[in-house]
């Protein structure tokens, strides 16, 4: 028999999701429930990419250096 070792204690958002997630639903809401969990940390990494961009002061300049940059190693043919 296979044991499986809790090194450290669950945190709330982990136990409220297991809690979510032992009730009886259909596969319809599953996969909803998964999309706004998604949705929800990609909205905060896009916040926090907008926070950056705007405490370091970039541009659209900025962007455009960005892409026509070349940082490739270069070869010796």
């Amino acid at each position: 028999m296979a044991s499986t070792t809790v090194r450290q204690p669950l945190t709330g958002l982990q136990l409220e999701l297991l809690d979510t997630f032992s009730r009886q639903s259909n596969a319809e809401d599953l996969i909803n429930i998964k999309n706004l969990i998604a949705h929800y940390f990609a909205q905060k990494a896009m916040d926090e990419a907008d926070k950056l961009w705007d405490e370091r002061g970039y541009s659209q300049e900025t962007m455009t250096n960005w892409l026509n940059d070349h940082k490739r190693t270069p070869y010796k043919r």
